[in-house]
């Protein structure tokens, strides 16, 4: 497990306590948990790999943000417990984003479940929505270890 250093933007900022492969190339994304009290937030710093050929961030890369968004917002209820994401609805607004800006992400749990919790959120840089996002986290089992 390696942790990353946030960027100077983002000093006190953290990231999953674990290692996550594909979150860590595309952002690497960070969350404040309790960032106002009960809000837990999610940002990245914009860089030239975010970018898509026309000079906007890569839809792939807010699907990819709203998605590690939804289980910041759902920490507390996770309560450490395995989950998958069922659903993840992303609208784009605007992609527009200078490069060495944060980019945020915060929402709220709309419904918990015995097994579901039901999210919506938004991805912005100061008072410009980029992303709106609406997803589902299903509660399961632990993974058992492959055997090989």
């Amino acid at each position: 497990m390696t942790l990353i250093t946030p960027p100077p933007q983002l000093a006190g900022w953290e990231n999953w306590d674990g290692n996550d492969p594909f979150e860590d190339a595309s952002g690497p994304f960070f969350m404040k948990l309790n960032a106002e009290p009960g809000k837990h937030r999610s940002a990245f710093v914009c860089h030239e790999g975010h970018m898509n050929g026309g000079g906007f961030l890569h839809g792939g890369l807010l699907m990819t943000f709203a998605d590690y968004a939804l289980f910041v917002i759902a920490h507390d209820e996770l309560k450490d417990m395995h989950s998958v994401t069922l659903t993840c609805q992303t609208d784009f607004i605007a992609g527009a984003a200078p490069l060495g800006e944060v980019v945020y992400a915060d929402g709220e749990i709309t419904r918990a479940t015995r097994s579901l919790i039901f999210i919506r959120g938004q991805i912005y840089i100061g008072d410009t929505i980029l992303t709106t996002f609406t997803g589902i986290i299903k509660k399961t089992k632990p993974r058992e270890t492959p055997k090989i």
